[in-house]
C-alpha cells in the first residue's frame, strides 16, 4: 500500500516474504565531503538500493555570465578563470581565443606554443587533483600526497611565470601579459622528467590496486548512448569509447601539429564506461599532456626571439556579430558563445561549461546501485561545483 504523503517521499510495500519496505528520500548534501564543492543529491531509496537520484545545483550559483556584460574585454579573464579553478588557464585561454577571432587577430608564434605549454601544464595539474582526491573519497589517504607532491612541482613553474598559483590571469587579447623568464623552458624540461619518472609511484596505489578495482570495476557503467543524449564530453565520454577530443577534431592554437601523424598528442579511450575506465582514462591522460609539454619545451626553444603579444588600443572593441568558440578543457567541452554590438564590453557571453552536463547524468547512472556505492561513482564524474553553478 502507499502511504497518504506525497509517493516520492515514502512508499510502503511488502517485499518478499512478507517483510515490509519503505522507500525513503535520502539528502545527500549540500555539505558533504565527497562532493568537490556544495553540491546536493537528492536520492529516493529503498533499503540500500538506489531508486532516483536528482542532483540539485545552484549553491554557488554568483550570476558570472551577467557579470561577464558590464566589464570590457580586458577585465572579462579575472571572471573566466574562477567557474572551474582547477583548469583556470584554460579557462581563460578560451574567452581570449573567442575574442581575437571576433577581432581576426593573429598572435605571435611564440604566444601560440606558449598557450599550448601552459595549458597542458594545467591540465595535468587538474587531473593530478582528481587523481590523489579520488581515492581519498574511497578511503585511501596515501595517494594525495603523492599527487600534492607533483602538484606542487609543476605549480612552481606556473607561477614562476605568471605570478599566480590558481588563477593564472596570463592570458591577454593577443598573445600573452609578458614574455617567459629566463632560463624558465630548461627548468620546465626538468619539471617534466621528474613527474614523469615519478608517475609510477602513483600509479601503482591506483590501477594496480586491488582494493581500488572492487570498489570501481563495474560500478557506474555510462553507456556511449547516454553519453550523446546528455551531452557529456571530456575523460568521461572517452571512458565509454567517444573517440571525440576537440584539439585533434576542432584544432586551435598549433595542436593540428601536435595530433599530426608522428606528433605526441592522442585521445585516450576505453570501452567498459564504469568508474575504473575513467579513472585509467584520467591517468593515461597525464602521459600524454606531458608529452605535449615537452614537445612544446623543444618548439619555444627552437623559436627565434620575438613578441609574444599583439599590441592593443587603449580600448578594445569587438565587431559586431557573434561567435561560439569551444576548447577541450581538462574536464570536457568549455564553450563561449560570445554576442557583440561593436563596444568595449560583451552583449553577451554565455558559457557551456563541462561540469554541468558531467553531474546531469548522474541521474541516470546511480539509479540501480547501491549507496556505499555512490561516493565511488560521484567521485569518478569529474566536477567542479563551481563550473556547474557558474
Amino acid at each position: 500500500m502507499t502511504s497518504t504523503t506525497d509517493p516520492r517521499e515514502l512508499t510502503v510495500g511488502v517485499g518478499a516474504g512478507g517483510l515490509a519496505t519503505a522507500d525513503m528520500v535520502l539528502n545527500i548534501g549540500p555539505q558533504h565531503p565527497a562532493t568537490h564543492g556544495v553540491l546536493r543529491l537528492r536520492l529516493v531509496v529503498d533499503g540500500e538500493r538506489i531508486i532516483t537520484a536528482e542532483p540539485i545545483i545552484g549553491y554557488m550559483h554568483r550570476g558570472a555570465e551577467k557579470l561577464f556584460e558590464v566589464r570590457d574585454y580586458r577585465q572579462i579573464t579575472v571572471l573566466a578563470n574562477r567557474h572551474d579553478w582547477l583548469s583556470a588557464f584554460s579557462n581563460e585561454l578560451g574567452v581570449v581565443l573567442a575574442v581575437e577571432s571576433m577581432l581576426g587577430m593573429e598572435v605571435p608564434e611564440r604566444a601560440v606554443w606558449a598557450r599550448m605549454l601552459l595549458a597542458e601544464l594545467n591540465r595535468v595539474l587538474n587531473h593530478l587533483m582528481f587523481l590523489g582526491s579520488y581515492p581519498l573519497e574511497l578511503g585511501a589517504i596515501t595517494p594525495i600526497f603523492y599527487a600534492f607532491r607533483e602538484r606542487e612541482e609543476l605549480q612552481t613553474v606556473m607561477e614562476e611565470v605568471s605570478g599566480g598559483r590558481m588563477h593564472y590571469m596570463f592570458n591577454r587579447v593577443g598573445g600573452l601579459l609578458h614574455d617567459l623568464p629566463a632560463g624558465w623552458l630548461g627548468r620546465v624540461e626538468s619539471t617534466i622528467e621528474d613527474v614523469r619518472g615519478r608517475l609510477p609511484d602513483l600509479e601503482s596505489m591506483l590501477v594496480g590496486n586491488e582494493i581500488v578495482h572492487a570498489r570501481t570495476r563495474g560500478v557506474g557503467v555510462l553507456s556511449a548512448e547516454t553519453v550523446a543524449a546528455y551531452g557529456v564530453s571530456g575523460p568521461i565520454a572517452r571512458a565509454s569509447g567517444l573517440d571525440v577530443d576537440l584539439r585533434r577534431d576542432t584544432p586551435y592554437l598549433a595542436y593540428d601539429q601536435v595530433f599530426s601523424s608522428g606528433g605526441p598528442g592522442r585521445v585516450v579511450t576505453r570501452t567498459q564506461g564504469d568508474s575504473l575506465a575513467r579513472l585509467e582514462v584520467l591517468l593515461e591522460q597525464v602521459h600524454v599532456s606531458l608529452d605535449i609539454a615537452q614537445h612544446c619545451v623543444g618548439v619555444l626553444g627552437s623559436l627565434p626571439q620575438g613578441p609574444i603579444n599583439v599590441k592593443l588600443p587603449k580600448v578594445v572593441r569587438v565587431p559586431e556579430g557573434e561567435t561560439y568558440y569551444a576548447t577541450e578543457n581538462p574536464l570536457g567541452f568549455n564553450g563561449y558563445y560570445l554576442v557583440s554590438r561593436g563596444d568595449k564590453t560583451p552583449w553577451r557571453l554565455k558559457l557551456r561549461s563541462a561540469s554541468f552536463n558531467n553531474v546531469s547524468v548522474l541521474s541516470e547512472t546511480l539509479p540501480g546501485n547501491l549507496i556505499s556505492d555512490m561516493v565511488a561513482i560521484l567521485g569518478s564524474m569529474f566536477f567542479v561545483v563551481g563550473d556547474i553553478d557558474k
